[in-house]
This record gives C-alpha cells, sequence and structure tokens, in this order.
C-alpha cells in the first residue's frame, strides 16, 4: 500500500481566491458618524479642505488636492488649504480664519489621520489529508482522502481617520466621522476612496448638494 499526498485542483483554486478576496478589500468605510440635530442651516456650498497628519508637506497637498477634486465633481466648490498656508507647522487661529473669510467658504471640511495599526486574522481553512490507496489517480480512491483544518494567519492594516465638517458663520462642529481604511498603499490610492465615502454621507445629511 503506498501513501499519497494529493491536492485536488479545487483546493488549490479556494486559496486562490481567498488571496485575491484580501488583496482586492482595499477600502474605506465609515464606522461611526455624528451630526448636531440642531443644524438647520441646509447644504453646504463652498468647503475649505484641510489634512492633518504627521506626514510630509507633499502627502498634504495631495490629499487636499484629490478631495477638492470629487467634491467639485459632485457638484460643490471647494479651495484646498495649503494654497493658503504653504508652510509647514500649524497656523494660528488668526491665520485660519482669514483664509478660510478669503476663500469664500461656509464650510470646513477637516480631515486628519489618527493612526495605522497592524492587525492579524486567524481563520481555519480546510486543506486534504493524505490519500490512501494505491496510487491510480485522484478517481475512486480519491474519495478516501481526508479533509482536516488548519489554522490561516492573516496580517493587514488598518489606517483609522477623523473627518469633520464646521460651520464657518458659527465655528461649530456640524458633523464628525471616524472611518477605517483596509490595508492602505499611498495617500494617491486611497484618498479618493475617502472622499467618495464622506461625499456619499455629506449628500445623504443634506450637508451638501448634489449635482
Amino acid at each position: 500500500m503506498i501513501e499519497r499526498l494529493r491536492f485536488p485542483l479545487q483546493s488549490v483554486a479556494a486559496a486562490l481566491c481567498v488571496v485575491l478576496l484580501v488583496a482586492s478589500c482595499a477600502s474605506t468605510t465609515l464606522q461611526s458618524t455624528w451630526m448636531d440635530p440642531a443644524y438647520t442651516g441646509g447644504p453646504f456650498k463652498k468647503f475649505f479642505v484641510i489634512g492633518l497628519s504627521a506626514r510630509d508637506v507633499t502627502s498634504r497637498r495631495v490629499f487636499e488636492d484629490i478631495v477638492v477634486a470629487k467634491l467639485q465633481a459632485a457638484g460643490a466648490q471647494a479651495v484646498p488649504a495649503w494654497q493658503s498656508f504653504r508652510d509647514e507647522g500649524q497656523a494660528s487661529e488668526v491665520a485660519m480664519d482669514a483664509a478660510v473669510a478669503q476663500s469664500g467658504a461656509d464650510a470646513v471640511l477637516m480631515t486628519r489621520l489618527l493612526g495605522v495599526d497592524t492587525r492579524v486574522n486567524v481563520s481555519p481553512m480546510m486543506v486534504p489529508g493524505p490519500m490512501m490507496g494505491p496510487g491510480f489517480g485522484p478517481g475512486w480512491w480519491g474519495g478516501y482522502a481526508g479533509w482536516y483544518a488548519v489554522p490561516q494567519v492573516t496580517q493587514y492594516q488598518i489606517a483609522t481617520a477623523e473627518t469633520t465638517l464646521f460651520e464657518v458663520k458659527t465655528h461649530r462642529i456640524v458633523w464628525s466621522a471616524t472611518s477605517e481604511t483596509f490595508n492602505p498603499k499611498s495617500v494617491q490610492q486611497e484618498a479618493p476612496g475617502l472622499a467618495d465615502t464622506v461625499i456619499k454621507e455629506l449628500q445623504a445629511r443634506g450637508l451638501m448638494a448634489g449635482k
């Protein structure tokens, strides 16, 4: 009696599907949202977009430009903060007020990166055991192959960001949300998804007019 270890084509395809699924799940979702129940001002028309993070100035400018482009494509007016603050460092309250007033915006949309965490997921994966038989192929004797579970360890990253919408006239927070992005690659790749998610929520809340 010859003992052989065989891996049917179906199991290989299943494993490949798992890999492709994990690789294609790069997306941004809102984890929590809040809106001021007392706000009755209607949709905002022009947004002053600010991106805050510990990264370099270039990343901040790329992020702001992408969000501004997305807002404009959705029918709103928008201006990036970097056009008013070209230097590194936090702007003063007075400088911020002056820049927003000069832009003519009636809302400030601010996003800040809270952090990037590495997480580990352990899940069972069924694999075929050794096939017991004389080795005539996967036909009759293939039915005697057993299946057993082995742990599959997947490591991934989650970027958490907080986006806040301020009313310029009162300086109060009208809406805020916390989002998570699965396996972030770069600002260039992930900013469009975050912008789309935020814009969809703002439109649903009546805080931004659609096209």
